[in-house]
């Protein structure tokens, strides 16, 4: 008789999702069979969950969705030899070729053939998830599963700030979503200057002065670029860490730069970013880094020397915690843009009655990062 178990399905292109009995997924002989312990909800979460025209072109369906988890091992594959049943882990999201150049160059985090965990694969908003024992991420046992699960949208904080040089240059956190917020912990921790955060979210901005930034700035009420130079004492951030992919903070980011800046991009933008190459960049003499995910496997190590450490504190980050069943008052509260990270505690996963649920209100989805 096949096992089941209760997951979070994007069952069809449309808004929403379906909480629901599917099988507990098969795991071959390179696998593991992880029980999910917490997981927590990105961005792409939402854009899968609201199906915008990004996750139209990019989701398969139906899926359990979902891609930041801690758990602990159920079973292992006959080929599988550096990971046990009982150990805890996490896992890397990018399930790479390893053969092609990108891949054999140090760069499979651009790998073109990626398959992505919870996007194009079955993810981890669910009881079990299958992992390949190559993705697997040991966790230390005193490393709580709430803080285990964020391991992975950290991983792209630190990718963020440490592209380039950090130590003592003044540095400008464009969005502060819970990605921007983690670098703005990070770039403390590598010795940053005087830390900026930018938001439209006052709620997000006072959650960025706890997790360490000197400095705010409400976007709504000022120009960002100028109110950054104000800042920097006319001469612009040397460090643009740009994570809310809205195509005005971007531009105003390349003109908040200093002369010979560093720019790290990773919001993603909707549509098109017009600039003008030629003062905001070119004659600028920029470094510009495109950011996408977490280099396999340093930024991983990068990642658990600053958390196995303490150089970081994410606890003021985990606003707040549900049990799976309520998922969809969770997504509504995150699109709302009115929390830090949110955790789904799975000790508890039940199927409702929808009547039980009760009414939830969904918001826009707030472009930070």
């Amino acid at each position: 008789m096949e096992k089941t178990m209760v997951g979070l399905v994007k069952e069809t292109g449309g808004p929403g999702a379906v909480l629901k009995e599917v099988p507990v997924p098969v795991y071959g002989p390179d696998e593991v069979l992880v029980k999910v312990k917490a997981t927590s909800i990105c961005g792409t979460d939402v854009h899968i969950y609201q199906w915008d025209d990004w996750a139209a072109r990019t989701v398969v369906t139906p899926n359990v969705f979902g891609h930041e988890f801690a758990g602990i091992v159920e079973a292992v594959g006959s080929e599988v030899v550096h990971v046990k049943p009982g150990d805890r882990v996490s896992g890397e999201g990018h399930i790479v070729c390893g053969v092609c150049k990108a891949c054999r160059t140090g760069n499979a985090h651009v790998c073109p053939n990626t398959r992505s965990f919870g996007i194009t694969a079955p993810g981890c908003f669910a009881e079990y998830a299958v992992l390949k024992a190559s993705n697997v991420i040991h966790n230390r046992p005193e490393l709580p599963f709430e803080l285990a699960c964020l391991q992975d949208p950290l991983g792209n904080a630190v990718q963020t700030v440490m592209s380039g040089d950090i130590v003592g240059k003044s540095v400008a956190v464009i969005g502060s979503g819970p990605i921007g917020l983690m670098a703005i912990a990070v770039a403390k921790a590598c010795g940053a200057g005087a830390v900026i955060a930018v938001d439209v979210n006052p709620y997000r901005l006072d959650l960025a002065r706890r997790m360490g930034a000197d400095h705010t700035i409400d976007s709504r009420h000022v120009i960002l670029s100028e109110a950054i130079r104000d800042y920097t004492g006319g001469e612009g951030a040397e460090v643009i860490l740009e994570m809310s992919g809205h195509p005005e903070a971007i531009r105003q980011g390349f003109e908040a730069a200093a002369p010979a800046a560093r720019v790290s991009l990773l919001g993603i933008p909707t549509r098109e970013v017009s600039l003008d190459l030629s003062s905001h960049i070119i004659f600028k003499g920029l470094h510009i880094d495109g950011i996408t995910g977490r280099r396999m496997y340093q930024t991983w190590y990068q990642v658990k020397g600053l958390l196995e450490q303490n150089r970081i504190d994410l606890t003021p980050l985990i606003t707040h915690r549900f049990p799976l069943h309520r998922y969809e008052e969770a997504f509504g509260l995150m699109a709302s843009g009115q929390c830090g990270k949110i955790v789904f505690t799975h000790e508890e996963n039940v199927i409702e009655d929808d009547k039980e649920k009760g009414e939830t209100s969904h918001g826009q989805l707030a472009v930070t990062a």
